[in-house]
């Protein structure tokens, strides 16, 4: 097993929930609610390849787990590459918290596809704080009615906490020259990525491919025209990034993988060496965090939710993420000298804002009919 494979392995490994290992395992009283959702809900988490585990801390006589000075118990629901940076962040929020308010706070946590994550929160998983992969996500839970409207604009950045870019990624030694999204389009050039009609970050990568036409003066024809050569180049679609992922390193197809920049280094922490490309002219891969109101005014967990929230702005938890490969929301941790030095230049850098908004885009290039569904329909005929 190559080295790459075993980080792969890891990865995938990464998508299972992670319990902190000092998890109350009395919650009678969540466990009492989840249960309720039915055997339907379970099989759909499993069959998401993910689950989690929902039994914060409940008082004797039906108190709200705030009422007990001595424990408080957070589940939070994250997109799977989160996961070594909440790890490293956790600890430092619970030391803080116990200083300051002489309160244990135990943390339940499950990572898995921040689609599938979505999913199982609607369905009934009582997440009292989500961090996904993208904002239409978080918009569905708040269409659900868990999630109160307006919520971005209680927190700072706009509820964005951490983000990314997109990468390519060659072969060793970049036997064809790939270097920027241009490239993808010309002839002979395989491409993997996954399918923006079941993955979240297949969604970022067609933003990627559209937005460095329309960011740099080419009209939406010239776009269109441009992305649908790039996805004549694809060989085959795949659900999701992790089989994207296996495809191009595991099965060995392609000349080139679009990726996030922030597994990419994630990689190079870890001892590995991909050959990789950042295209100076970029899409910031923006991921929100939010509070679950329903759910936290449930538990009676608000006050140390948006303690945590606020936490993970603070400079010492944007070094953590920025540390495991997520560039910084916070200006002066994105200008220290290691982190200027780790993360390349972008010249062009574009946001899901400048092309419409996510409700804008998924209506225009995602649903059923749209522009996406028509670059298919022509590259079969």
């Amino acid at each position: 097993m190559s080295p790459w494979q075993r980080l792969t392995q890891h990865l995938h490994w990464s998508q299972q929930p992670s319990v902190s290992t000092n998890q109350s395992l009395t919650g009678l009283k969540r466990f009492v609610s989840l249960f309720l959702v039915g055997i339907t809900l379970s099989l759909a988490v499993a069959s998401c390849g993910q689950g989690t585990t929902n039994n914060p801390a409940a008082t004797p006589g039906g108190a709200s787990p705030a009422a007990n000075k001595g424990n408080v118990e957070l589940t939070l629901v994250s997109f799977a590459v989160t996961k070594a940076a909440h790890e490293a962040i956790i600890p430092k929020f619970i030391e803080q918290w116990q200083k300051e308010k002489g309160q244990t706070v135990t943390f339940n946590q499950s990572y898995g596809g921040s689609g599938s994550q979505t999913r199982a929160v609607i369905d009934g998983l009582e997440a009292d704080i989500v961090h996904l992969a993208l904002a239409l996500d978080t918009a569905k839970i708040e269409k659900a009615g868990l999630i109160q409207p307006g919520w971005e604009k209680e927190v700072p950045n706009e509820g964005i906490v951490s983000k990314s870019v997109g990468a390519i990624v060659t072969r060793e030694g970049n036997p064809k020259g790939i270097n920027t999204w241009e490239d993808l389009s010309k002839d002979g050039v395989k491409v993997i990525t996954a399918d923006p009609k079941t993955s979240g970050v297949a969604r970022w990568n067609f933003l990627a491919l559209w937005g460095s036409v329309v960011k740099t003066g080419g009209d939406e024809t010239k776009a269109l025209d441009f992305t649908s050569k790039v996805y004549k180049n694809v060989p085959i679609l795949t659900k999701d990034a992790r089989e994207a992922t296996d495809v191009f390193f595991k099965q060995g197809q392609g000349d080139a993988l679009i990726n996030y920049e922030n597994e990419i280094l994630l990689a190079g922490e870890k001892g590995e060496k991909p050959t990789y490309s950042i295209p100076e002219v970029n899409v910031s891969i923006d991921n929100p965090i939010a509070i679950v109101d329903k759910n936290v005014d449930k538990h009676g967990t608000r006050e140390v939710a948006e303690a945590f929230v606020k936490f993970l702005y603070t400079p010492e938890a944007q070094r953590e993420f920025a540390k495991v490969g997520f560039r910084p929301v916070d200006a002066t941790v994105a200008a220290e000298p290691e982190f200027v030095k780790k993360y390349a230049p972008i010249k062009t850098l574009f946001t899901a804002q400048d092309l419409g908004g996510w409700g804008d885009i998924q209506q225009k290039f995602f649903d059923d009919g749209a522009v996406f569904d028509k670059i298919q329909g022509s590259i079969k005929q």
